[in-house]
């Protein structure tokens, strides 16, 4: 696939995600997931997958940040790629405002969550998952979160976050 194909399937994927998002939201003002909370981006089960689409995305948005911040960032990811224990903590996030400095940019599953259920799974974040439990969510229509898997599938190799950047600063 060229990657103007690539980049055109993931703006599109990008506005469908963000019309759903914007949908859930419109609907509970109230919802948890807002610049602030963070808590997903601190309970990682694995290193983040990303599609080369994404990672060309993604990087266009790390290198607007200024220097600094990029080199933590670096830092934190090579860090991640010799962890062991889980949960592991985005090493995008800035912990000390809990938001994402590349949010624009930020990968699909970031884009999804708390907000996409997978098929038996569920929509991954305790705290949205109470709410279901307590039926004040009962009438949310979530997004397909396999069906995101299956286009997402679509946009090339994926590969673990900490393998796209060891190639980035090699180069």
């Amino acid at each position: 696939m060229e990657p103007s194909d690539s980049r055109q399937k993931l703006v599109q994927l990008h506005g469908e995600i963000d019309q759903r998002v914007d949908m859930i939201r419109d609907a509970h003002p109230d919802w948890l997931c807002a610049k602030g909370c963070g808590n997903c981006c601190r309970r990682l089960a694995e290193i983040p997958q990303l599609t080369a689409g994404e990672w060309a995305w993604l990087r266009q948005g790390l290198a607007l940040l200024p220097a600094g911040q990029l080199q933590q960032i670096r830092q934190a990811v090579a860090q991640l790629a010799t962890q062991v224990t889980r949960p592991i903590t985005c090493p995008m996030l800035d912990q000390v405002n809990d938001a994402c400095p590349v949010y624009p940019h930020r990968p699909v599953a970031c884009r999804t969550y708390g907000f996409y259920v997978q098929r038996e799974l569920g929509v991954y974040c305790s705290e949205i998952e109470a709410r279901v439990a307590a039926g004040e969510l009962a009438e949310v229509v979530w997004g397909n979160h396999d069906r995101i898997d299956r286009s997402l599938g679509k946009l090339g190799e994926s590969r673990p976050l900490t393998e796209w950047f060891a190639d980035w600063q090699e180069t």
